[in-house]
């Protein structure tokens, strides 16, 4: 089962609490056996993710180059990095390799995540919003 994430950054310290347990809860809904999470590694929920992935005994896979400085641990975990051609859809090349999306997502109908999730469901991907009561963007 390849899982992906997309989620914003600049989450309030308290949502980082909420969502890290709500991932948690999630991931740890699966077996280890097979379990790949497959994230760009970008500064917060797509690293809280892969770190709960590798805790529970899954595999990680990378999206792209990343820079988040937590990302250099992870990095070197990783079983396998997708590097993207120049002019590729990040979107649409994740959403090409997971059966499955978690969103970390306030649920605005405009921008990236939006639009994300809206590709994901019309592939027929299925998709977890996690968004915790009380969590707020920075």
């Amino acid at each position: 089962m390849h899982i992906g994430v997309m989620g914003h950054s600049g989450l309030s310290e308290i949502t980082e609490m909420l969502v890290r347990g709500e991932l948690w809860k999630l991931i740890t809904g699966y077996q280890t056996y097979g379990l790949v999470g497959v994230s760009p590694l970008g500064e917060g929920p797509e690293s809280w993710f892969a770190s709960a992935v590798l805790e529970h005994g899954g595999s990680l896979e990378v999206l792209g180059t990343p820079t988040a400085p937590a990302a250099a641990p992870l990095l070197r975990r990783a079983r396998a990095v997708h590097r993207l051609s120049p002019g590729l859809d990040p979107t649409e090349s994740l959403l090409g390799l997971v059966d499955e999306l978690v969103a970390v997502w306030d649920g605005e109908p405009s921008g990236p995540l939006a639009e994300a999730v809206a590709r994901a469901e019309a592939r027929g991907t299925c998709v977890h919003v996690i968004w915790p009561e009380g969590s707020a963007r920075s």
